[in-house]
């Protein structure tokens, strides 16, 4: 028989877990989702950095990028680009679904159950998207940037620990 405090451990343990689970909130629906990956973008000199999401849904899937903005009449728009390490790409179309939260401006893409399939045995290399609004003296950066999937900027050649997110390992999980 199992004593009170391996029971109360054990229910500590389970909603600790259930807890760290990563979800995207996405039209009044909860989805679970990949870590938030922050991958780094050389042009962008705001934060050098977008970070994205990926969930799992019944009709494919959804890809949240969001990046920091001075103001929310900076969007991420237009088509994005998924370019994967087997050297193919996918195609998101912008649905015109975003949100500017705690100085980010988040966008979400959806993909098919075709490309969901893809991402769970491909990584994703980069990311191409585009920053859009009324640019002034002091205002955002606008344009096409490139993220790379890459998690550090500097490294030696004795370190010997994973540089990038491993991407379809995370997505086949969901």
């Amino acid at each position: 028989m199992i004593s009170k405090n391996h029971t109360v451990l054990l229910l500590f343990f389970i909603v600790l877990f259930c807890n760290a689970q990563e979800s995207i909130k996405y039209k009044s629906n909860s989805y679970s989702a990949t870590p938030n990956w922050e991958f780094i973008c050389n042009s962008y000199v705001l934060s050098g950095a977008i970070n994205i999401q990926i969930a799992s849904t019944e009709t494919g899937g959804i890809l949240k990028l969001a990046v920091k903005t001075t103001d929310e009449n900076f969007i991420i728009s237009g088509n994005v680009y998924v370019d994967l390490k087997d050297v193919s790409f996918i195609l998101c179309t912008d649905k015109n679904y975003r949100e500017y939260t705690n100085g980010q401006a988040i966008t979400y893409y959806n993909f098919t159950v075709a490309e969901m399939k893809r991402l769970k045995t491909t990584n994703i290399q980069d990311i191409r998207f585009n920053i859009s609004g009324k640019k002034n003296t002091f205002s955002n950066q606008v344009g096409n940037f490139t993220a790379i999937n890459k998690s550090t900027y500097f490294s030696t050649i004795y370190d010997n620990t994973n540089k990038i997110f491993e991407t379809a390992a995370a997505i086949s999980l969901l």
